[in-house]
């Protein structure tokens, strides 16, 4: 009866799994890694991005994204919409021709799916350039499509079928014959650089040759009615009247040519090197739009000075007499303008332009006099500056979130009033049910706030350190700087900026509180601010305590860089976060470890040397710990040691072989008496074995050296009430976790409130606990009487959590990289462990507490513990029974830079990068999914923008399905086939990217992992091309720094 028992209750328990756990990667969040194609479609008001990991997004409207993937492993070139709704075409970079479709899935939304593809194939013998596809163009009626090629010749291939009509193909040989014939003598024509219906007369298309020709090609007759001869050719434009035509040269020129019946071969109107007398780059893309009163927009691509501003990246606008040149800071991709005109108009209404930068997309009002930028809702460059560290709050309060909010909009008041141009589509998304901030630290020293409640992570706030301290940076970002009286009037346009004049500034560690609104922020060069949020800009002076961590140890040499010098005099911030402490560790090593406790107002930081205590409310140093260990030679001699202990330690190894074996032949025993004592010795430790009782499935774990290098090393840091003492009387208490498996536990005595600025706080040690094996202490929680793990600061002073109980034995929960182990308060001793690395090798890297909601029981919840390993995998293990739960595979386990930049959330997602500018959300909660849910509506074409004041009621992205019926369980679980299709994708890109080393070595120049940054900057070594750097760098560090 037990047994039967045992397996009903086992079949009920994996259906409450069922209902609390599942495993889902939703959204991409920031901007597409390597992006190679730009494309627009005017009618349904929606772009196209394409990149080299052979995928590519459609943008609408804020929350409006469709994604589709190639099989083939191969960069996206180009994307074209096609004219009827819906449809479009993508070329790759292995020239095969893909026509796509946005179809309506099961359950009624949007998504993209793959018709058919073409490869062009040439006549056998022909080399591979007659058929490299350079030039596509659909035309207006839908039929065909034009394929311009390196051999000269245009192909046409059908539509819908892609198949080629051979008789139709317009062969440069077929060319040749209707140019005159002084031009065939003298030069060849070369590839097709352009193709171009007339607007007036769809029967007419302009070829473009890269030598220079220009035809007029008439599809009915097959004849060549006009040709322009010109320097070597760029692209080619129609006006939109189809009277003229404008070409743009690769000499940095443009001209100006005349279409009528009286000329054939007409001369330019016009021929000007914008950026002339000297010689200038080439201009690879023109256009040139007619406004209502008479005055053109002529915006073209390139065309600099060639000796003085090669370098740069522009798009030049020029309009009347006023001319700017906007300068990226990273190579432009492509541009569109969205025109506001009506298509059978002869004017144009240009209202906006967008450029496509490899790291950054910009909107630029042209209808604003003043042609100021256009705020994105989305596609925001994460990776400005290189981000450092991430930090998630989950459930804002909504003052806190308003204050934030007013802070951010008076940064932004530079830009244009104008809403977003791309708004195609519309989202079926809900209001998110909480308010969720992502915080990014950053290698310039600023610390960015995003919403991370929806499918956009829009940009909140920005926080700059760098004022606090005495650097060549300049903290005032103006990105309206510019030499626009000067020539080329450049304006620099953009927020992507990867310099860092200082990298000491770098964020290293954030915490939040979001309940007192008391931010602390650590940094590379062990600086640690405590900010508080005010809604007035103030000038005042940060007063800075120095605290000596090594507590005067005259054995250390610090041979790292120095420390941030703070300004004496006051400084002025803005409305936000303003600092008002600043703690400075000496030596100025990399803060590894910060918590926060604004109800006591201490904050306590950890850095490979120890840990300090401090009260930010009396400005003074409670307690500090040296936690190095005699034998840490790395952090006591510097990093230049590195290489000396490495030869010490092999030379020591050769020599304890060297010395067994010499001993092995001095110990040498006579006649049979040594076998019996080598029989006798194997006899022992088989039986030595047995005694241990290993589990079957355990793998045995040897016990790591005390004389390892970076035993010091603070990696967790733990605030609790508890019983530490006795078991009579509990009180604040701080914990500390290191690199060595130490974990000191420290008593807390605060004054009370009428006597907290006239009395110290002070902190006595109080216990000391060494694990067996010495593996690294990840994590430290404590558990209440019920055995719940303690809520955060002032979090049951708000009512938002149920006050712990206080009456019962609290239990002491340590996580190190090997195991979990819960131990009993206030006499410690082993209670309940599990073995992670025994088990499957693996190790812990990141965990969090999380609770997970049923999404068929309204009041059921369970916490548990959600953690990351070295493999990749997700796992989430119960709270106290510690067992695991569920286990699923997320990360690639090559990829050890998306691995180290995991953050988990309270309500069981996650965030990881998967290249240096997109952060990848997964979600281990069933309930709790944010995913792109969005309709563009086909069938009515023109006129999308309308159809988005729909009030949509189907369907939540971040839903709380509380009441679900069995059959809506079973179809979560599982999915339909198009859901599943989706699903596939977005795993597919994800491994796309990551089978790209380039991107792998990029997310590593960003982050830091627990290793490299100990290497680098604990002890001493700061391997960046900067003033105070010191040290040599090896070929590995370069390649981590992105150097």
């Amino acid at each position: 009866m037990k047994r039967f028992r045992r397996h009903g209750h086992e079949l009920n328990r994996e259906r409450i799994k069922q209902d609390l756990f599942q495993f889902n990667k939703t959204v991409e969040h920031g901007f597409p890694h390597q992006p190679s194609a730009l494309a627009y479609c005017s009618s349904l008001q929606l772009m196209a991005i394409g990149s080299r990991s052979g995928a590519f997004k459609i943008y609408g409207a804020p929350e409006v994204e469709i994604m589709g993937l190639h099989e083939e492993n191969a960069a996206v070139t180009q994307i074209h919409f096609l004219p009827e709704p819906g449809q479009l075409v993508t070329l790759l970079d292995d020239n095969s021709l893909h026509l796509w479709k946005v179809r309506k899935s099961p359950d009624g939304l949007s998504v993209l799916k793959e018709e058919s593809h073409f490869n062009l194939k040439g006549q056998p013998g022909a080399p591979p350039s007659v058929t490299t596809i350079t030039v596509v163009l659909p035309h207006s009626s839908g039929d065909v499509l034009f394929l311009g090629t390196e051999g000269g010749c245009v192909f046409v291939v059908e539509h819908p079928s892609l198949r080629e009509q051979e008789e139709r193909t317009i062969t440069h040989e077929a060319v040749l014959q209707k140019v005159p014939d002084d031009y065939q003598s003298k030069r060849s024509l070369g590839s097709v650089e352009a193709l171009e219906e007339n607007p007036r007369n769809p029967h007419q298309i302009l070829i473009g040759y890269s030598r220079g020709l220009i035809i007029l090609w008439d599809l009915q007759t097959s004849e060549a009615t006009h040709q322009f001869l010109g320097d070597l050719l760029e692209s080619v434009t129609w006006q939109r009247d189809g009277r003229q035509i404008i070409s743009s040269h690769s000499d940095g020129s443009y001209c100006q040519w005349p279409v009528s019946n009286n000329d054939r071969s007409p001369q330019p109107l016009e021929n000007k090197v914008p950026y002339g007398p000297f010689p200038c780059k080439a201009i690879p893309k023109i256009l040139w739009l007619t406004t209502k009163q008479r005055t053109p927009f002529i915006i073209f691509k390139g065309g600099m000075p060639r000796a003085s501003y090669g370098d740069r990246h522009c798009i030049s606008v020029l309009h009347g007499s006023k001319q700017i040149a906007f300068d990226f800071t990273s190579r432009v991709i492509d541009f569109f303008v969205v025109d506001e005109g009506e298509s059978k108009s002869d004017c144009d209404e240009p209202s906006a332009l967008l450029v496509l930068a490899e790291e950054e997309l910009v909107a630029i009002d042209l209808k604003t006099p003043s042609w100021p930028v256009i705020q994105s809702p989305y596609l925001i460059p994460l990776h400005c500056s290189a981000i450092t560290c991430s930090h998630h709050v989950s459930n804002i309060p909504v003052k806190l979130w308003e204050r934030i909010i007013a802070a951010g909009n008076k940064q932004t008041s530079h830009y244009s009033t104008k809403p977003w141009p791309i708004d195609g589509g519309y989202s079926t998304v809900s209001e998110p049910p909480q308010r969720d901030l992502l915080l990014t630290g950053h290698e310039d020293g600023t610390v960015r706030f995003w919403d991370a409640s929806g499918v956009c992570l829009k940009p909140l706030y920005k926080l700059c350190t760098v004022g606090v301290f005495v650097t060549d940076a300049d903290h005032n970002d103006n990105l309206n700087q510019s030499g626009e009286d000067e020539w080329p009037p450049l304006r620099k346009v953009g927020s992507f900026d990867p310099y860092s004049d200082d990298p000491r500034l770098g964020i290293q560690k954030i915490h939040l509180c979001k309940y007192s609104s008391h931010l602390t922020v650590a940094g590379t060069a062990g600086q640690v601010l405590v900010l508080e949020l005010n809604d007035e800009a103030a000038d005042q002076e940060v007063a800075c305590t120095l605290v000596d961590i090594l507590q005067d140890q005259d054995t250390f040499k610090w041979k790292g860089h120095e420390r941030l010098n703070p300004r004496e005099e006051p400084v002025h911030f803005s409305p936000g976060f303003q600092p008002f402490v600043l703690v400075q560790c000496q030596p100025p090593a990399v803060v590894t470890s910060l918590a926060l406790h604004s109800e006591w107002k201490l904050v306590t930081f950890g850095t490979s040397h120890g840990f300090g205590l401090y009260d930010y409310q009396q400005k003074r140093t409670v307690v500090v710990r040296c936690t190095l260990h005699p034998s840490d030679q790395l952090a006591l001699e510097g990093p230049l040691s590195r290489v000396k202990s490495i030869k010490k330690s092999l030379r020591h190894s050769f020599r304890r072989i060297r010395g067994t074996r010499a001993s092995g032949r001095k110990r040498a025993i006579p006649g049979n008496n040594a076998a019996k004592v080598q029989e006798a010795n194997a006899r022992m430790d088989r039986e030595a074995l047995n005694e241990m009782e290993l589990a079957p499935v355990q793998r045995r774990i040897e016990a790591r050296s005390a004389e390892d290098s970076f035993t010091g090393f603070v990696r967790s840091l733990y605030f609790a009430d508890s019983f530490v003492r006795d078991g009579s009387y509990h009180g604040p208490s701080l914990w500390a976790g290191t690199n060595g498996g130490t974990i000191f536990a420290y008593a807390i005595t605060i004054p009370s409130v009428e006597r907290r600025m006239e009395e110290p706080v002070t902190a006595t040690q109080v216990k000391e606990i060494q694990l067996m094996h010495r593996a690294p202490v990840v994590g430290i929680f404590i558990l209440d009487g019920r055995g719940i793990l303690l809520p955060e600061p002032l979090e049951a002073a708000h009512d938002l959590s149920k006050s712990p109980d206080m009456h019962g034995n609290h239990m002491l929960l340590v996580i190190s990289e090997e195991q979990f182990k819960i131990f009993t308060l206030p006499k410690v001793s082993t209670k309940n462990k599990l073995k992670l690395t025994a088990i499957d090798g693996s190790r812990v890297r990141k965990v969090s507490v999380a609770s997970f909601n049923s999404n068929r029981v309204e009041d059921y919840s369970e916490n548990g513990l959600l953690v990351l390993t070295n493999l990749g995998d997700i796992q989430v293990i119960s709270v106290p029974t510690l067992r695991s739960q569920v286990r699923y595979e997320c990360i690639r386990k090559e990829d050890v830079s998306g691995i180290a930049s995991c953050v988990f959330t309270k309500s069981g997602q996650g965030f990881y990068l998967i290249s240096p500018s997109e952060f990848e959300r997964f979600s281990v909660s069933s309930k709790w999914v944010v995913e792109p849910r969005c309709i563009i509506d086909i069938d009515e074409g023109v006129g999308t923008r309308a159809s988005q004041q729909k009030a949509v009621q189907d369907g939540a992205v971040v839903k709380a399905n509380s009441q679900e019926s069995e059959d809506s369980h079973q179809m979560l679980s599982g999915m339909t086939k198009s859901e599943d299709d989706v699903r596939k994708t977005a795993e597919i890109m994800e491994h796309a990217l990551l089978n790209d080393e380039r991107v792998l070595l990029e997310i590593q120049s960003t982050l830091e992992s627990d290793s490299a940054l100990t290497d680098r900057l604990s002890f001493g070594h700061l391997d960046r091309n900067s003033k105070n750097s010191t040290g040599i760098q090896t070929p590995k560090q370069r390649m981590i720094n992105g150097d």
